[in-house]
This record gives structure tokens, sequence and C-alpha cells, in this order.
């Protein structure tokens, strides 16, 4: 079964040593480290000391969002890309996720008083050149030598004006099919309207990771709260024999994050849809003892009366 991780960036408004603590109550076996502004989500000792505490690898490490200022980091993406690597091979991660390049550049505006996401208003500051021919041409001889996978994740689309676009090059399932190894990002998928499983089907033999949530209009949801076919997937990685990590990626908003209580509760539930859907043998939701069961006078089982006393209530007799 594959290895089913956390991401920190699903509780990022935490601090990491109550994300590692929380992911080890729920249950998850191992952690990605979504590598942000903050000090502690890129210093080695303080993560294996944490790794450690909890009982968690750290299997992922991801490449910090270009939006995001990393004191002490360079500012382009190679070079982040770089050190990310760097502290990969330092605490034994075997996956970094990266995302792909920048094609146009934007600023997102917000206006007093209203609490929606902000307008992104797209600049043609141009894209990271750059960046694109080294995950072309050479990152799959990187790979060889830093001896990490490179996950490049697909990113989802942004809007303008109601209308949707794509601010990253390389952006689609044909051209992601040319870059050695890739991160699915299951929500971000979800953003286009495409349909997953026929993304799968169309880039699996390269994917090492998989970012787990579901789409409703909004990104990173609870699982099995949207319209994604989560658990069809998960059966086709099983089915497919997928070695790879699944990182349970969901956002602060979608867990209720100002209820720690919730919270906790929120990632037990996304941890058994998992282990649900990966599993080989289904599990009985109950067992029932009977001193006797129902018969026909001639003795034969009356199957009728027991399936109809279990189906009362329900609109399928699907159970």
């Amino acid at each position: 079964m594959p290895t089913i991780a956390l991401s920190t960036g699903s509780l990022y408004s935490y601090g990491l040593a109550r994300v590692f603590e929380m992911a080890a109550q729920a249950g998850f076996e191992a952690i990605e480290v979504l590598v942000d502004h903050r000090w502690d989500s890129r210093q080695p000792v303080y993560l294996r000391r944490l790794s450690q505490e909890h009982n968690l690898p750290i299997i992922a490490i991801h490449s910090p969002f270009v939006i995001l200022h990393t004191p002490g980091w360079p500012r382009d993406a190679l070079g982040r890309l770089r050190e990310s690597v760097g502290l990969a091979r330092e605490l034994g991660a075997r996956v970094v996720v990266a995302h792909l390049p920048l094609r146009i550049r934007g600023v997102r505006l917000e206006f007093f008083g209203f609490q929606r996401q902000g307008l992104l208003l797209p600049l043609p500051l141009g894209g990271e050149r750059a960046y694109r021919d080294f995950l072309l041409n050479g990152l799959a001889g990187y790979e060889r030598r830093e001896e990490v996978l490179i996950g490049v994740e697909n990113m989802p689309s942004r809007r303008f004006l109601g209308h949707p676009f794509d601010i990253h090059d390389l952006n689609t399932p044909e051209a992601m099919s040319r870059l050695p190894h890739l991160t699915l990002d299951t929500t971000h998928i979800g953003t286009w309207g495409w349909d997953l499983l026929a993304v799968y089907e169309q880039l699996k033999e390269r994917i090492v990771h998989v970012h787990l949530s579901d789409f409703d209009g909004q990104e990173h949801r609870l699982l099995g709260s949207g319209q994604l076919p989560l658990a069809e997937l998960l059966r086709r990685l099983k089915r497919d024999r997928y070695e790879g990590a699944i990182s349970v990626e969901l956002g602060p908003e979608a867990l209720h994050a100002e209820d720690a209580d919730l919270a906790q509760a929120h990632l037990r539930q996304a941890l058994a849809f998992c282990r649900e859907h990966l599993a080989d043998v289904k599990c009985p939701r109950s067992i029932d003892f009977r001193d006797e069961l129902p018969r026909h006078p001639t003795g034969k089982l009356y199957k009728r009366l027991l399936k109809d006393e279990y189906w009362k209530g329900h609109d399928s007799r699907l159970l």
C-alpha cells in the first residue's frame, strides 16, 4: 500500500510542531514539508528532531511558492529548487515537489470590505525561460546526480474577469508528459474541469507523488466532499501498484482550523478515506450476532426478510 502522508501546507496557519503532533495523533505514516517564509520549515536539524519525536519520516519537500518571500534563499525558481533538493538530501526525503515555470506574472488586487478572493490582474512581465529549459533539458540528469526524484506539479487555472487562464507554462497533460517525473495534484485538475482519471491514465508512468484533495468550486477541499472521483483514483493507484506517496493536502478553511478538535477529526476522516479505498479487502461496517435466523417452513433461510431489515430507510439497496 502506498505511504499516506500529511502535507504541512494543510495547516500552514499552525506551527510545524503542532502539525507534526496532529498528523501523528491522526495516524498518518509520514510528512511532506512545505517550505515557506518560516526558518522552521527549512532547518534540517529542527525538522529531523520533529520527525524523530513523532516517528513520522519526511518523505517529500515542497519547494516554496514563487509568491512567497523566503529569507536567505534565492528568489528564482531554479535556485529555490536546488536549495530544496539540498534540504531533501539532508533529511533523506525521496521526492522534491516543484512547480511549473511561470508563463506570465500577475498582481492580485484586493478591495477593502470584500472577503472574497481579490482580482488577479495578469501582467506581461515575462516568464521563467531558463527554468523552463532546465526542466525540459536538464532535469533528468540533475535527478540522477542528486539521487532525488523531482515531481513537477500540475498547476491550477486562474480567473480574470470570470474567464480561466493559465499563468504557467507546460501546464497540460501533453506538455507534462515531456518531463521525467510528476506530482499529480487532484484539486488542480478540478479547476480545469478535466477528467481526473483520464489524466492519471495518460501520465501514470511518470507520477512519483500525489497531492490528494477534492474540488467543489474551491480548491483543497475535504476528501469525498466535492466532484472528483478520488475513491476510484485510489483504487487505480492500488491496481497499478503505485509505490510513491500520497500526500493529503487540504486547506485550513476546509479543515476548520479555527477549531483544533474538529480539524483533528477531519484529518482522521481523510486518512480513513484513503485506507478504505486502498485496501485489498473491504471491512464490514458492522457485525450482528443473532440467536436465530428467519426461515421458511421448509427450513430454508428467508434472506429477503434479513435484507429488508437492513435496507429499511435507504433510498438505494446498495449499502
